[in-house]
């Protein structure tokens, strides 16, 4: 997983020291995914070695942004970047003639043939807020241009009343959507801004304006699941409903029919399937059918000023919403923090990692081009290729699959038998502290790398994976149970973390706190046999001191 997503794939290695001296220690992500990861680059980059080099000189210069992160001396600021936007281009227009594999689509539908005598083709966009790099527009675009119908995308908006409905979620969704939408117009596409559930206002959409099929996209969680059962109960009959599963490299149906344990029981499935799905992308088109009725324009300044959210989360500075700005991020970390991903990823004091996570989850950004461009433009990064690989597509992939197949993905009744019961065995152990929710939302505790690292969770929305691992860790440590536990640890990640409300930050509480993807370790209060971090063990693996230190002007 990637920069502020959860860094389980890290979790044997960044512990060994935290944990018990006798644990065994894990291996280094899978040799064979990692020669797998150098012969894809052969298999799916068309670009010659030779046009590589002929651009190299510019691919060699740092955007703004990288000399933000990592100035060096003498370089020049005119000297921008932006090698990566023009790479990715190239490469999708020389994959315009590519086959869609049908195994990323599943029929939720009865029917599977399109209405006749429709006016076009609907892509229901939910979790993949993107036009290239799609597969679910690129499926539907390929559907309504082999039936000659115009097409459309639309994209529901709903605000649930909740505190985890922020300013910080919004804005960055609503600004990556009014990129979709202006690329949808330069390419002839109707961009439709829906206000209301899916369920209450998709299906009569789709009648009014006589669409033929619906194309949607894949979310393993129960909102996202249950929107598709009720828009397929309200939808004609006659009208088909597609699910692509455009998130994940492999699609989780394929990837493996049940709730997988850990990484390694799902690593050698998925690597099996990797040469099948881990492939270039064709481009998504200028459109050659014009719809006769267009989109309303929408007034996106406006539409965000109306949300009724909570607008004490402000937007963070050093994240812009879109996909341009994730690809900008992507182009950074190959050139800058890619080469220290291995070794030095389990320390907050070092920018090492990816900081894509944002714009994984809201789907501004495609995992398998991340994928791809790693590995063909960071080859000279070594292992670090291989140790990224593994988080980016086994690990975030098996967080799909245990939200998928474990309906209580977010409750300690989802855990492992042994889990339950060594929680429950020490439900009353005494606690060395206890906090409410209130202070430790604001940061109120005797521990000061805690207390950095939940400010900066707070004011930019982010926190080191390693440090994220501690911090739930400590909430079980200091509340009164592990469901209290859990309950904190989900609520203050989706509220301020932005890349919250996503499996990656289930299944990381669920690890920390209740031992998911992981195994029984030695025994001790509180903690039964789930896994242990302290405060001394930080101490062994990275400069603590500057941490507290660099993140004290947070403090308020």
């Amino acid at each position: 997983m990637l920069h502020c997503i959860w860094r389980i794939s890290s979790v044997p290695t960044a512990l060994r020291q935290i944990s018990r001296p006798a644990a065994p220690s894990t291996q280094r992500p899978s040799p064979a995914l990692f020669c797998l990861a150098k012969s894809f680059t052969s298999q799916t980059i068309t670009m010659s070695d030779k046009k590589r080099k002929a651009s190299s000189a510019a691919d060699k210069e740092p955007s703004a942004k990288q000399q933000k992160l990592a100035p060096v001396k003498g370089e020049k600021k005119e000297k921008a970047g932006g090698w990566l936007q023009d790479h990715v281009g190239q490469q999708r227009a020389e994959n315009e003639e590519m086959k869609f594999n049908k195994k990323r689509l599943r029929f939720i539908s009865d029917t599977q043939k399109i209405k006749q005598g429709s006016e076009g083709v609907l892509y229901w966009m939910s979790r993949d807020q993107r036009v290239q790099d799609n597969w679910a527009l690129i499926y539907a675009q390929r559907l309504a241009v082999k039936e000659n119908l115009p097409l459309h995308v639309c994209f529901c908006l709903v605000v649930p009343k909740s505190k985890l409905s922020t300013l910080r979620h919004y804005s960055f969704m609503l600004k990556g959507l009014k990129e979709v939408a202006k690329k949808c117009q330069n390419l002839d596409i109707q961009f439709h801004l829906l206000h209301g559930s899916a369920s209450q206002v998709l299906p009569s959409f789709v009648s009014d304006q006589g669409l033929g099929a619906v194309v949607t996209d894949f979310s393993p969680l129960r909102e996202p699941l249950q929107w598709l059962e009720d828009v397929k109960k309200r939808l004609a009959k006659d009208v088909p409903l597609i699910q692509v599963d455009a998130h994940n490299i492999v699609p989780c149906w394929v990837a493996s029919p049940k709730q997988e344990y850990a990484a390694r029981t799902i690593r050698g499935k998925i690597t099996k399937l990797l040469p099948e799905f881990l492939t270039d992308f064709p481009p998504v088109e200028k459109h050659p059918c014009t719809a006769s009725r267009t989109a309303k324009p929408v007034d996106w300044d406006k539409t965000l000023a109306s949300l009724q959210v909570d607008k004490t989360v402000g937007e963070p500075e050093w994240a812009k919403p879109g996909t341009k700005a994730g690809i900008a991020m992507l182009e950074s970390f190959i050139d800058v923090r890619l080469k220290l991903f291995d070794t030095k990823r389990n320390d907050p004091n070092i920018a090492a990692l990816s900081q894509l996570s944002p714009w994984i989850r809201f789907g501004h950004l495609s995992a398998q081009r991340v994928a791809l461009q790693v590995q063909h433009s960071g080859r000279k990064a070594g292992l670090s290729v291989s140790s990224f690989i593994e988080e980016l597509v086994v690990r975030r992939e098996l967080t799909d699959n245990f939200c998928f197949y474990n309906k209580k993905y977010d409750s300690v009744e989802g855990a492992y038998e042994w889990a339950q019961k060594t929680l429950k065995d020490h439900a009353k152990d005494k606690r060395p502290y206890l906090y409410t929710l209130e202070q430790l939302e604001k940061a109120k505790t005797h521990d000061k790398l805690w207390n950095g690292a939940q400010y900066q969770m707070v004011i930019e929305g982010k926190m080191h994976g390693f440090l994220r691992m501690y911090w739930a860790k400590k909430i079980l440590e200091w509340t009164t149970s592990p469901e209290e536990a859990l309950s904190i640890a989900l609520y203050l990640n989706d509220r301020y973390e932005l890349d919250g409300q996503d499996p990656n930050g289930f299944v990381g509480c669920m690890w920390s706190i209740c031992g998911i993807h992981d195994q029984g370790w030695a025994e001790r209060a509180v903690f039964g046999k789930i896994r242990y971090m302290n405060y001394k063990g930080c101490l062994r693996k990275f400069d603590v001191a500057t941490f507290e230190r660099n993140s004290s002007h947070l403090y308020v």
